[in-house]
C-alpha cells in the first residue's frame, strides 16, 4: 500500500491552488462588501478579500492549535484563541468582535464613561442594515471548512469566535477598499517594527510596492483586487502574516478577470 503524504501544518503560498480551498465564497464576500457600499465589486476583489481573510483565519487556527496541543487537547476552546493573540500580536484583528464577545471580555475590561459611570455592554439592534456583528453567523459554514481542512475541532463558543473576528475583519476590509477607490490610492497607512531591546531594529517592509501606493488605475465605481490588497495593507501591519497575505492573495486572483 501506498502511504499518503503528511498534511502540510500550514497553507502558504506554496498551496497548489488557493481557489480550490478557499472556505469563504464569492458570493458571500460580495454580500459582506454590498453592506458597506454601492461600489461594484470585481470578480478578482472577491477572491482577494475572500483569500487575505482565509489566511488570517488559518494563521489564527494554527495559533490556538498550538496552544491546544501544548495541554494535550485536540479541540479548540476560546481560551486557545486568547493564548495564540497574546503570543503573536499580528493576529489580534477584528477588534470591533471583542465588545460583544465573552471571550474577550477579560481583555477588554470594565467600560466606563467620562463620570466614572459604567457603560453596559453593547446590545444587538434590529437595524434594518445588518452589521458585520449581527451578520456573523453567515461565516459559520466557512469556518467549519476552515477547521476541518486544518485538522482542527472546535467547540461551538470558539466556532462564534471565529465567525465574529472574520466577519468583522472582512466588513473593515471592505470599507477600508472603497475608501482607497473614493480617495483614489492609499492616503493612510502605518506600519509596526517589532524588536527586543538591545537588538537591531529589522528594515522597514518598503521593498513592496503597496507601501508606496498613492494613486489607483481605473474607475472611482468599481473595487478591483489592487484595491483590496491596498486595504490588507492597511488591515495587517507589517509581519510576515500581511507578507503573506498578500502573497496568497496575489495567487488567489491569478487566473480570475477584474469582470
Amino acid at each position: 500500500m501506498t502511504a499518503q503524504p503528511a498534511r502540510p501544518e500550514r497553507s502558504g503560498p506554496e498551496t497548489a491552488s488557493v481557489m480550490d480551498v478557499s472556505p469563504f465564497k464569492p458570493s458571500l464576500v460580495k454580500a459582506v462588501f454590498r453592506d458597506v457600499t454601492p461600489m461594484h465589486v470585481s470578480r478578482s476583489a472577491a477572491w482577494a478579500a475572500a483569500s487575505v481573510t482565509r489566511t488570517v483565519l488559518t494563521e489564527i487556527i494554527d495559533g490556538a492549535r498550538r496552544a491546544a496541543a501544548e495541554e494535550a487537547r485536540r479541540k479548540l476552546i476560546p481560551g486557545d484563541l486568547l493564548s495564540a493573540i497574546d503570543r503573536n500580536v499580528e493576529l489580534e484583528v477584528g477588534s470591533k468582535w471583542y465588545d460583544h464577545s465573552p471571550t474577550f471580555r477579560g481583555l477588554t475590561g470594565v467600560l466606563y464613561d467620562a463620570e466614572g459611570v459604567v457603560v453596559p455592554s453593547r446590545r444587538r439592534s434590529g437595524s434594518r442594515r445588518p452589521s458585520a456583528v449581527v451578520g456573523a453567523h453567515r461565516f459559520e459554514a466557512g469556518v467549519r471548512k476552515l477547521l476541518r481542512s486544518q485538522g482542527a475541532t472546535a467547540v461551538p463558543a470558539m466556532v462564534r469566535d471565529l465567525d465574529g473576528i472574520a466577519s468583522v475583519f472582512l466588513t473593515d476590509l471592505a470599507r477600508d477598499a472603497a475608501m482607497v477607490v473614493r480617495e483614489g490610492g492609499v492616503r493612510r497607512f502605518g506600519t509596526v517594527t517589532l524588536a527586543m531591546s538591545g537588538e537591531p531594529a529589522p528594515p522597514p517592509l518598503l521593498k513592496d510596492p503597496l507601501l508606496a501606493l498613492s494613486t489607483r488605475r481605473g474607475d472611482g465605481r468599481t473595487i478591483g483586487g489592487d484595491d483590496v490588497l491596498a486595504a490588507t495593507t492597511m488591515q495587517l501591519f507589517g509581519g510576515n502574516l500581511r507578507q503573506r497575505a498578500l502573497t496568497e492573495a496575489r495567487a488567489a486572483t491569478q487566473n480570475t478577470s477584474a469582470g
